[in-house]
């Protein structure tokens, strides 16, 4: 296997590893209620507590992006329980209001988003695509995204964010499912977002970097142009908000570069640095350094930049950080 087949493999492998391990105490804000839960750091495979300590989940919108009350004028049908998430609608209801997102998952499960990037690289690469950057690429993702948010039971997560609901909730008129009339679609719904004088917030999130990862990843050998642009392209069609693309091309830019070879550190400062937050970044990492690492990762090979299997996962994390501190 050649060194940039097997970053990218290494990188996929280690997303999945990353979403799961993390999955349990996603939105946990008070970050003591982690050691309450889990009787310590979190340093393995878990499954989601029963209840959730700060759980929102029951004024999340059920018809479209954000939260109920600031929706409750607009009057759509909801797309919770009939059009995604079929079996899901009674959770984000209840009166309890304690109830975990990812409720139903078990330890070493991934979320929905990263079920979305698996088989977004799945469609890519079943479907032959030597240039990932191509309409034909972003069609293709796009309908089998559809077929698969749309069919009951096709995985076992409670929580959809914002884009989906949002998607869904404009897809649900037309209904579109071949990968040409969905193309069509999300081009015209994308430029009608983008062109609004009042942007959707919730889609300028740390959400829009799962399913580009597949198109940078497998434009690993291509030059950095043709990477950047594949993830852009696509970017734009599921979350179409008008700051998303600088941060995309910003990771993307790092992430091919260090398929390539290039230092995780290096790049993940000069991507700090184009947002000019490499200063305000620092306090956290210094932070994140007093915390004891867990046993696993004293391993060598993970240590070092140059090997690929931390590839997504360093710079998923360093990167990360300037998307949360902007947007």
């Amino acid at each position: 296997m050649s060194q940039v087949r097997r970053a990218v493999s290494e990188a996929l492998w280690t997303m999945c590893a990353a979403d799961s391990m993390s999955m349990p105490v996603h939105w946990y804000y008070d970050v003591q209620d982690i050691r309450t839960d889990f009787r310590g750091w979190i340093s393995g495979f878990n499954s989601p507590r029963e209840r959730h300590p700060s759980s929102i989940l029951s004024l999340s919108n059920t018809a479209g992006s954000g939260r109920t009350t600031w929706t409750s004028g607009q009057k759509r049908p909801p797309v919770v329980g009939s059009v995604i998430l079929h079996d899901k609608l009674h959770l984000w209801t209840t009166s309890s209001g304690s109830v975990h997102y990812h409720h139903g998952l078990q330890a070493g499960e991934n979320t929905l988003n990263v079920l979305c990037a698996l088989r977004a690289a799945r469609t890519l690469v079943c479907g032959g695509f030597t240039d990932v950057s191509q309409r034909d690429a972003r069609a293709a993702v796009l309908s089998d995204y559809v077929h698969f948010l749309t069919t009951p039971h096709s995985h076992r997560d409670t929580y959809a964010e914002s884009v989906h609901r949002s998607f869904f909730s404009d897809w649900q008129d037309s209904r579109p499912t071949s990968p040409s009339q969905v193309l069509t679609f999300a081009e015209k719904r994308s430029k009608l977002k983008t062109s609004s004088s009042s942007s959707d917030s919730q889609l300028d999130a740390i959400g829009c970097l799962p399913m580009i990862l597949p198109f940078v990843l497998l434009s690993a050998s291509a030059n950095e142009q043709q990477a950047v642009s594949a993830a852009v392209d696509f970017v734009k069609l599921t979350h179409p908000h008008p700051r998303v693309p600088e941060y995309v091309s910003i990771y993307s830019r790092a992430l091919h570069a260090v398929l390539g070879g290039a230092g995780v550190r290096e790049q993940a400062e000069r991507a700090l640095r184009t947002l000019d937050v490499w200063d305000v970044c620092q306090s956290y990492s210094h932070t994140a350094a007093r915390y004891r690492c867990p046993s696993a990762f004293h391993n060598k090979s993970l240590l070092d930049p140059r090997k690929d299997v931390c590839v997504c996962l360093n710079v998923c994390v360093r990167v990360c950080v300037c998307l949360c501190v902007c947007v």
